[in-house]
């Protein structure tokens, strides 16, 4: 059964990003990237990594393919006139593409292995204890401080993002709360006796 469920999310896999890159239309492109995250997760769980199969699922297909689909779906883009000024940097794209390659190639050639790694690979894992279980103690007790840093570093990112996105337009008109809550009545408002008969 495990043989016959790899076989099925590892061809799942591949033919969700064959058709991902050869569907002619940007929806259903979208909706093949999500079966292939799907069945990468799937890839995971038989793995034993479920931490990383479900966050996979939460944050690639919950939030990155459904925002592909919003996006694809709601803005009017010209994929025709996208298509062409593709085909004219082709050339220059499959260069770069053959460069990238010929160094992979030159990486996984001179990859060589540590001592002692064949002996760590080869330990099992405790029965007594979960995957996400031994996870979370190595994140929250071993590197509970660089976890909290790389916390901090994405907070400031967050706010370095929102700080050179923020303008303030001048033509527009803002609340101003402590204006509004410092006004005085006898000032902001001016009685008129009107007589019967006249206006103002």
């Amino acid at each position: 059964m495990t043989v016959f469920a790899f076989y099925l999310f590892a061809i799942s896999a591949i033919t969700g990003g064959l058709f991902t890159v050869i569907s002619r239309q940007p929806v259903h492109s979208v909706l093949w990237l999500i079966l292939s995250f799907l069945s990468s997760a799937g890839l995971f769980v038989l793995l034993g990594a479920e931490f990383v199969a479900m966050l996979l699922i939460i944050v690639y297909v919950g939030a990155v393919a459904v925002l592909f689909l919003f996006v694809v779906m709601m803005l009017d883009v010209d994929f025709a006139e996208l298509k062409a000024e593709m085909a004219r940097y082709m050339p220059l794209a499959l260069l770069i593409g053959l460069v990238i390659l010929m160094q992979l190639v030159m990486a996984f050639g001179a990859w060589d292995s540590a001592e002692g790694v064949a002996a760590n690979l080869a330990q099992p894992v405790p029965a007594d204890r979960h995957n996400t279980e031994a996870l979370g103690v190595i994140l929250y007790d071993q590197y509970f401080l660089l976890f909290q840093l790389a916390g901090l570093i994405l907070l400031v990112a967050m706010i370095g993002a929102i700080v050179l996105t923020l303008r303030h337009r001048k033509d527009i008109k803002r609340q101003d709360i402590i204006g509004q809550m410092m006004r005085d009545p006898a000032k902001a408002m001016e009685l008129k006796d009107v007589k019967p008969g006249q206006g103002l």
